[in-house]
């Protein structure tokens, strides 16, 4: 079991092929009529396919260089993964690129294609015609597009065994781009097996696990932990597509009932999503009970879903020290910190002026305060909380950037040696070196992390840090117009800085939406003590979101000032609207908006 037998995660993969060959290591459920369909793919099986696509790999010359992988299936994705470390070549797991001018996610994909510069990629039979398509739309006739699933492609008998070292790269994990660019990561075996083994020793997984997800194979967590790690333990996962969990989240409870699921999870919002979605009678035929860490990462943790979510599934069987809030990054391999499996997660009262102040005081009775959740203990890794101006380790008691450092900490961003540097090689006290800056803010509190938010996005008012999550969260309150909608708050710089708050709402007319607005700025002068003099009411789905669901709100703030960003209904101040909307005023469009004296624009 120990990741010390191996020197790459190519020999681990062999290794479990002979070892296992009959068994498991992938159960992929596809949606069908009536139903799914569930595809099962062997140790042995995975392990012949991969060798047949490596000997066709051999052929391009790939070894050290960028493939892209795009697929909908998780199995033809594993073989072409397996395949690409058998070839030593360098996999690139990618999203469909979907229709041009619809899907959001093809100018990721597109993006990742021009970033990494890869001549060649990896398809089924299903995707061909799109994924070919893309590569012609984008002038890319030089990229060879092969579909590995395709009768006479390879031979497995002709593969021949790659050298590999420790330190060359597996796969780059583009990043989910929340605050900038998709950026690849560069992961290395040695990275990849040293973060299995602090998977393995936070988690506390055995080979008696199985792992169910329905995060995309792109996504950090839904590859480095759901597909990966039961392939280094030597057990299985199982996989329920995304967009069937979107749909219909009953489906990812099934199949951990169903598979006797013991390990899985997603960013907080998937929790949201089942509480609001599955019916009681549909609960009432769930066990929940053999599953003993739900995961919740990749994005801020709310106190208030976890309670939601145990209180709903109590009749299922589902127990409330099942969740396990924790905390990791692509530039980290995947996990930093987790908790004490079976035990109840930590949350603590902080004063919230004081965080406002990057300090660390306790809530007392009667003042604002703020649920803070507990990310568990760093493990295998070196953490420290540091001035991020200063580059200064802060005491105990402040809050700070999270810096860290060890074997699972990546080298840097593929073909980007500056922001490599500035991100990876970062100086402590301007002694100690090759830290991590994580772009996160933080605290450590009785041995455990807190994350109290993102650097970038801390929208500073009047000398004070308000966390964006904390007021799009608040806001959603005010009416139930809001519950099912995303929303993103940021600041502006008009002579001052504003907040901006953009929300999606659903199943409201004129009247009521300004009525909502009117909520939504008393709700969070209260709260907050800051002014809420603009806020955009829009249609679902106008709040980009990465594939885990994280908010793009550095994106957002972008689409606002550039004029695209308009609400169906928006209260702008005067200053705000002079720098957003100068060309209304320079066409006229001013006059002619059917607007009331409180500025909103009509539904």
């Amino acid at each position: 079991m120990s990741e010390s037998r191996f020197a790459t995660f190519t020999e681990l993969l062999r290794v479990r092929a002979a070892e296992l060959a009959d068994e498991d290591v992938h159960i992929f459920l596809r949606e069908a009529a009536g139903g799914v369909e569930a595809e099962h793919l062997t140790y042995g099986e995975l392990d012949r396919e991969a060798r047949r696509i490596a000997s066709c790999l051999q052929e391009y010359a790939v070894a050290g260089e960028p493939v892209l992988l795009v697929f909908s299936a998780t199995t033809e994705f594993l073989k072409a993964f397996a395949g690409c470390l058998y070839a030593g070549a360098v996999a690139v797991p990618v999203p469909m690129p979907g229709e041009a001018g619809r899907d959001k996610r093809l100018g990721r994909t597109t993006a990742v294609l021009k970033d990494t510069g890869a001549k060649l990629v990896l398809t089924e039979t299903a995707a061909a015609p799109e994924v070919a398509l893309w590569l012609a739309r984008n002038s890319r006739l030089d990229a060879a597009c092969l579909v590995t699933d395709a009768p006479g492609i390879g031979d497995a008998d002709a593969w021949r065994p790659v050298p590999a070292r420790p330190d060359d790269f597996v796969f780059l994990q583009y990043t989910s781009g929340s605050v900038s660019e998709p950026r690849g990561v560069t992961v290395s075996h040695h990275n990849l097996l040293a973060n299995q083994a602090a998977l393995q020793k936070v988690l506390r997984t055995t080979r008696e696990d199985r792992f169910g997800s329905w995060l995309p194979y792109f996504h950090d967590m839904g590859l480095v932990a759901h597909l990966l790690h039961p392939v280094w333990l030597g057990s299985h996962s199982v996989q329920v597509t995304p967009l069937s969990f979107v749909k219909r989240p009953l489906r990812w409870l099934q199949a951990i009932d169903e598979y006797g699921v013991t390990v899985g999870g997603g960013p907080n919002f998937s929790y949201d999503l089942c509480v609001r979605r599955v019916k009681d009678e549909q609960i009432a035929a769930l066990d929940l009970s053999r599953w003993r860490l739900a995961l919740n990462g990749a994005e801020p943790v709310r106190p208030e879903s976890l309670d939601a979510f145990a209180e709903r599934f109590a009749p299922a069987g589902f127990r409330p020290e099942a969740l396990y809030p924790c905390y990791g990054l692509a530039e980290a391999t995947l996990v930093v910190s987790g908790g004490a499996p079976g035990t109840p997660h930590l949350r603590k009262d902080f004063d919230r002026t004081a965080l406002e102040r990057d300090q660390v005081l306790r809530a007392g009775s009667g003042e604002r305060a703020r649920t803070l959740v507990g990310c568990g203990t760093p493990v295998d890794v070196d953490v420290r909380i540091v001035d991020p101006l200063t580059h200064r380790e802060l005491p105990a008691g402040a809050v700070g950037e999270i810096w860290l450092r060890g074997y699972s900490v990546a080298r840097g961003y593929w073909r980007r040696p500056a922001e490599s540097v500035h991100t990876f090689l970062a100086s402590l006290n301007g002694e100690e070196s090759n830290f991590l800056r994580t772009g996160d803010l933080g605290m450590i509190e009785d041995g455990q992390l807190f994350v109290t938010g993102r650097l970038k996005e801390v929208i500073i008012i009047n000398g004070r840090n308000v966390y964006p999550q904390d007021v799009e969260w608040a806001a959603r309150t005010v009416s139930p117009a809001l519950t099912f909608g995303a929303g993103a708050a940021f600041s502006v710089d008009a002579g001052s800085e504003q907040l901006v708050l953009v929300q999606e709402v659903r199943g409201a007319d004129g009247a009521e939406l300004r009525t909502v607005a009117q909520r939504m700025q008393a709700l969070i002068g209260k709260e907050f003590e800051i002014p809420a003099g603009n806020v955009l009411l829009v249609r679902p789905g106008t709040v980009r979101r990465t594939s885990s669901g994280k908010v793009q709100r550095t994106l957002m703030r972008g689409l606002f000032l550039d004029g695209v960003l308009r609400g169906e209904y928006e209260v702008l101040t005067p200053d705000v609207r002079a720098l957003v909307r100068i060309e209304d005023a320079l066409f006229g469009d001013d006059l002619l908006r059917p607007e009331g004296a409180d500025g909103g624009r009509r539904w």
